[in-house]
């Protein structure tokens, strides 16, 4: 893992903050997430750069060359993405749309509803694992806007400019192999499948294997985790019988895997658009939220076990179409 910009924010606001529960807080992170990610960047440098006590946190003699370093690199930084950002939204027409999206069943929906939006315009996409650098982007104005995606306790935190508009939040269910005992039932539970082997997502750039493993935790019962994966080659051992794991609602099954709800739904998933209030999809946000949730819906009944689930809940998991939040009115 190489040093990001990211990284020295995150020192740097523990610093200000003189506590890592106080910036936590102020990051939109768990102290526990906060932690872990403080342990890598240590790990990264080389060295400790806090000593933690019931006071607080206070740099390290060498924590306090890296903070003096972040604090004078930051707002060359910040000045330099605000200035390419203005300069970007201002050589971006409305003819050209670039998208990015996590792991979700969005992307073709927002796709047609941008070219409804704006006939004319080129539109092209991207996508990547983790929805922080996607933020980043359109904030920067990289991205006119892209398909996000977040859990409770752990809501991607507010950008300046930034529409955040939430979808729809949904159930996380268990993804098992076809022929695993627990296939043949409607619903697991986690107590169930505490003693499995288990195929999580690397802990690095995304937050939903601390997610996932603190709901666990619940069960009093530390899933053991030999197998680190994502995307494809998380199905492909699942399908090998050799793990258990966790997907969204709307994924649909393939030859080998089985998808089962949880048992008292202890896990949810928030999906989110993105785009920039001074971009060319400012103006078109509400109409695109709602076709966007209207190709959600025809999303979920392609999923026999999500299209149970909405029969057995009619009320949950419903797409908004209301006006979307701003980045400053959500918390």
């Amino acid at each position: 893992m190489d040093l990001e910009i990211r990284h020295l924010r995150v020192v740097y606001a523990i610093a200000e903050a003189g506590s890592l529960t106080r910036a936590a807080a102020g990051l939109g992170m768990t102290q526990p997430g906060l932690s872990a990610q403080l342990r890598r960047i240590e790990a990264m440098l080389g060295g400790a750069l806090f000593d933690r006590g019931k006071a607080g946190a206070a740099p390290t003699p060498f924590g306090d060359l890296v903070v003096q370093r972040a604090r004078a690199i930051l707002p060359g930084i910040d000045a330099l993405l605000a200035d390419t950002a203005r300069a970007a939204r201002r050589a971006t027409a409305a003819d050209r749309v670039r998208l990015g999206s996590v792991g979700a069943p969005l992307l073709g929906g927002l796709v047609l509803a941008v070219r409804q939006a704006l006939p004319g315009a080129e539109v092209t996409s991207r996508c990547q694992y983790s929805p922080a650098p996607l933020l980043d982007d359109v904030a920067a104005g990289r991205l006119e806007a892209a398909v996000l995606g977040d859990h409770p306790d752990q809501r991607l935190p507010p950008r300046e400019g930034v529409v955040l508009a939430p979808l729809v939040t949904e159930p996380v269910f268990a993804l098992l192999p076809a022929g695993h005992p627990l296939a043949a039932r409607e619903e697991v539970s986690l107590a169930q499948l505490a003693d499995e082997d288990w195929a999580l997502p690397r802990p690095d750039h995304d937050r939903t294997g601390e997610y996932w493993s603190s709901v666990a935790a619940l069960t009093d019962r530390r899933p053991h985790t030999p197998y680190e994966a994502e995307g494809r080659q998380l199905v492909e051992l699942i399908r090998a019988g050799l793990a258990v794991s966790l997907c969204q609602a709307t994924y649909i099954e393939v030859p080998g895997t089985a998808v089962r709800p949880l048992t008292g739904n202890p896990l949810w998933y928030r999906h989110v658009l993105a785009w920039h209030r001074d971009g060319p999809l400012a103006s078109h946000g509400e109409a695109i939220l709602r076709d966007v949730g209207t190709g959600y819906l025809a999303t979920c009944a392609e999923s026999p076990a999500y299209a149970r689930w909405r029969t057995r809940h009619p009320h949950a998991a419903q797409p908004s179409g209301a006006c979307p939040e701003s980045a400053a009115d959500l918390g």
